[in-house]
């Protein structure tokens, strides 16, 4: 029996062109700054988004956290959406690294307005924490993959500008917000003073995202690298599996999409399925059961039909396409998930 994986966009194993470049890759001593690969990884992506310098780091969540902590002291208060990465999966590592505290705002469908943050500010009396950071994430996981109009990031960019908070794009994601806006990175990072993205996600990489900002703000983001034990030494074959993503696996992103719009239109003729079709805008796909099983109950029944995915709630199931899975794969695992949810 086939198993068609959609438990997340990181489950992607490399194809045979990024072994090859990876296995080619020059290398050095990054932890040095001698590493020619990395370098022009670096290179590469502060381009692409529009920044003077840029960082490889192992992690989505400690290319965040590194952020945090370039932004913030001891004390002070990071404002970002109630169910945001940073918030929910990160184990609280704001707060442990950076001893800061966190304050959820409620978007709609993950997307906050001026209003909402500039109601969240605090006005300075000495009993509140400093508001210090604003972050956003796009696109937005737990919201389904939903993508901030960009029209709202330079809304919420001015708030940020007028309050002097930070302003971080959690961009993990930002290659798929890019393709389902048909723009491009740059004007999605062009706001923000600092940006992380995924090379693990979509693009199909084993590991390691890249953190992008000014000179001046990046001054200190390779010593919280090193401290956080991010320090890396002949990562050079890492760095050329991003570079060989960027360059041939971002233009296909597409395909996961309308994967994804195959499979929520299946998901949802199904008796026990509750989604919203109009959520559904990149590679991710969130549904409930309806029918009083839970999602706890619910996977391991997919599970033994060959199709794996997550919980996202105790109703809820999040599925994600990916370069792994082709069309045929989501019309095998939508006429396997029928045994179970029809």
């Amino acid at each position: 029996m086939r198993t068609i994986d959609l438990r997340s966009d990181t489950v992607t194993k490399p194809d045979r062109g990024m072994l090859e470049a990876m296995m080619a890759a020059e290398v050095g001593d990054d932890v040095f700054g001698e590493d020619p690969t990395v370098i022009r990884l670096q290179e590469m992506v502060a381009d692409l988004l529009g920044k003077e310098e840029a960082l490889f780091v192992p992690s989505g969540t400690m290319c965040n956290q590194i952020a945090v902590r370039l932004h913030t002291s001891p004390a002070d208060e990071v404002l970002l959406d109630a169910g945001s990465h940073i918030r929910n999966y990160e184990g609280a590592a704001a707060a442990a690294l950076s001893g800061v505290q966190l304050f959820p705002i409620q978007g709609e469908r993950g997307i906050m307005t001026a209003a909402q943050v500039e109601a969240s500010i605090r006005t300075g009396y000495e009993w509140e924490p400093r508001p210090r950071l604003l972050c956003i994430e796009n696109t937005h996981n737990k919201a389904g993959g939903i993508v901030y109009p960009i029209e709202r990031l330079v809304e919420l960019g001015a708030i940020a500008k007028k309050h002097r908070l930070g302003y971080h794009l959690d961009g993990a994601r930002i290659w798929n917000a890019a393709v389902a806006l048909k723009t491009t990175e740059q004007s999605i990072s062009a706001p923000f003073d600092t940006v992380s993205v995924c090379l693990s996600k979509g693009l199909g990489t084993p590991m390691g995202s890249v953190l992008a900002g000014s000179k001046d703000i990046m001054t200190n983001a390779r010593r919280y690298r090193k401290l956080m034990g991010g320090g890396m030494r002949q990562i050079g074959f890492a760095a050329a599996a991003g570079i060989y993503a960027i360059n041939h696996n971002r233009s296909n992103l597409s395909l996961d999409h309308q994967k994804a719009q195959v499979l929520a239109k299946g998901l949802a003729s199904f008796s026990s399925v509750s989604i919203p079709l109009e959520n559904v805008e990149t590679n991710i796909v969130i549904f409930d059961v309806v029918d009083g099983r839970t999602a706890l109950q619910i996977l391991p029944l997919l599970a033994k039909e060959g199709v794996r995915m997550v919980p996202f709630g105790p109703n809820t199931i999040r599925a994600t396409t990916h370069r792994d899975v082709s069309m045929d794969d989501i019309e095998y695992a939508l006429e396997q998930a029928q045994l179970v949810l029809n």
